[in-house]
């Protein structure tokens, strides 16, 4: 069954060639950001997460809120198996799409279309399976001939067009999102949004870190709020917006 269950979760991050004593000085003094977990001579280490403990069910809608630097974006990092937890042990069942940064991957060298083939790959599609959403994909980049010109060409908002229509193509049990994505002209957003709604609709898990209120609250039906990496609190919302969404 789909799911995520995190067991007395620590990471712990370390910050090689820095000046220890002055780097303790501002993660101590700071009102943000993880702990200062333990520190040798060349060698200090950040405690991202502290003993979280974690379970998230079909159906379930969690936002994670906290102050920067509280851990939201290291939880999602931990769920994408980006980190692996120092301590404690993590369990993610199911596809999982990452929406942390949807340029991660991308290969510069490439054209728009080699990319495509090269992420659905990544996904474990086969070349016809991928072949079969091109057409569709390309459509809603809205790039049209540039898609045969290599990537390192494109500019940043051809980037993130190419990057999100790729990665909202894939079909996923489990979204991963940090903030709610704004990708370019009022146009090409207004069909991202309806996009990313249906995306989320169509899965199983979302998990989404935000400081937006109100997207929280038409989004999600849980929350956890985080603090210097550890769970503050939780909270139950009840239904959703998205039955009456896009």
């Amino acid at each position: 069954m789909v799911g995520i269950d995190l067991q007395d979760c620590h990471l712990h991050l370390p910050v090689f060639g820095t000046a220890n004593r002055s780097l303790k000085g501002l993660v101590l003094s700071a009102v943000t950001g993880g702990r200062l977990a333990s520190s040798s001579r060349n060698v200090t280490v950040v405690e991202a997460l502290r003993d979280v403990t974690l379970s998230i069910a079909p159906g379930d809608r969690l936002g994670l809120l906290g102050h920067n630097g509280a851990g939201k974006t290291s939880l999602l990092k931990l769920m994408a198996g980006i980190y692996e937890p120092t301590f404690g042990s993590i369990s993610v069942r199911g596809r999982v799409s990452n929406l942390l940064d949807v340029t991660m991957g991308l290969d510069f060298e490439a054209t728009g279309v080699d990319n495509v083939i090269l992420r659905g790959q990544l996904h474990g599609l086969k070349r016809r399976e991928i072949m079969a959403r091109l057409p569709q994909i390309w459509e809603f980049t809205g790039l049209g001939d540039f898609m045969n010109v290599p990537v390192r060409a494109y500019s940043s908002g051809m980037l993130v067009r190419l990057a999100f229509s790729i990665a909202t193509s894939l079909e996923a049990d489990i979204l991963l999102m940090d903030e709610w994505l704004g990708v370019g002209d009022a146009d090409f957003n207004k069909r991202a949004e309806e996009r990313l709604l249906d995306l989320v609709k169509r899965s199983s898990i979302l998990v989404l870190a935000s400081h937006n209120a109100s997207i929280i609250s038409a989004l999600c039906n849980r929350t956890v709020t985080f603090s210097h990496g550890t769970i503050e609190s939780m909270a139950e919302l009840g239904a959703t917006g998205l039955e009456g969404a896009a």
